[in-house]
């Protein structure tokens, strides 16, 4: 069988690839406990300074195995434990904490739909290269049920209280040029150019200025929640740090002599 996450790292980048491409990329345990796992590892790697999330086949991710699901549902009914959305404890918020708080990128290539939880880990990402045929559904109120993967925060943030409200009542397909005028997509691309335009864009990231890039993605997540008050602080905060860089310093001297800089990540 199949392993249902793939994993490598090279040149600095960490590629976590969801790979049940025969069930849409849905999530059952076996796939929910390696992604996690992989994320989770990505984010504590020295030697990863960015990562990039992306799927086999034709989907990026429908979210839950409702197939899983309901054998799960049915078992805790009968025992009256409780349990039956203990998953987004165990699972999802793990997944989407490493994605949103590790100190590196995380790029999102969206090779097809993107539904549910499977749109809550690319919304987790910093930034979304999107497939031309590729779509988005919250999904959620489909199956009777609210938000998770942090979706809640993350689409009223790109979209709009009102526009996320709308989505998530009465979920619908979000085609990949309308996400990319509501600002859920970055860039939308040719789905035979995903792959490569995807991975074009994480390596240079993972060869950029690392504290810098940290620094700008903690800074965001400050704001999001933060008066500018606060938020002037912590940005007098980050910029301390990524002033004592050696990037910092090579970026400089660089601009100076009019070369290109080649960055240590520290």
């Amino acid at each position: 069988m199949a392993d249902s996450v793939l994993h490598e790292v090279n040149d600095g980048l960490a590629t976590i690839t969801i790979n049940r491409p025969e069930a849409m990329n849905a999530m059952n345990t076996e796939a929910k406990v390696a992604l996690r796992d992989a994320v989770q590892s990505a984010a504590a790697d020295p030697a990863v300074r960015a990562v990039l999330l992306t799927a086999t086949g034709k989907a990026f991710c429908v979210g839950q195995d409702l197939k899983e699901h309901i054998g799960t549902l049915t078992a805790d009914r009968e025992a009256g434990s409780g349990n039956t959305m203990s998953t987004v404890a165990e699972h999802y918020n793990p997944i989407v904490r490493a994605l949103t708080g590790m100190p590196k990128p995380v790029v999102a290539g969206v090779n097809g739909v993107a539904a549910g939880a499977g749109f809550g880990f690319a919304l987790a990402a910093d930034y979304r290269i999107v497939a031309d045929t590729a779509a988005f559904n919250t999904s959620f109120a489909g199956v009777a049920l609210t938000s998770d993967s942090g979706v809640a925060w993350t689409l009223p943030r790109l979209v709009g209280h009102g526009r996320a409200a709308d989505l998530l009542f009465f979920p619908r397909s979000i085609k990949a040029q309308e996400a990319y005028e509501l600002g859920i997509a970055n860039r939308v691309v040719p789905a035979d150019e995903l792959a490569d335009e995807a991975r074009k864009v994480a390596l240079a990231l993972a060869a950029g200025p690392t504290v810098a890039y940290a620094a700008i993605k903690e800074s965001l997540a400050h704001g999001a929640s933060h008066a500018l008050s606060e938020t002037l602080l912590k940005e007098e905060e980050l910029q301390a740090k990524a002033g004592a860089s050696e990037d910092h310093a090579i970026a400089v001297q660089a601009f100076i002599a009019k070369e290109k800089p080649t960055y240590l990540g520290q």
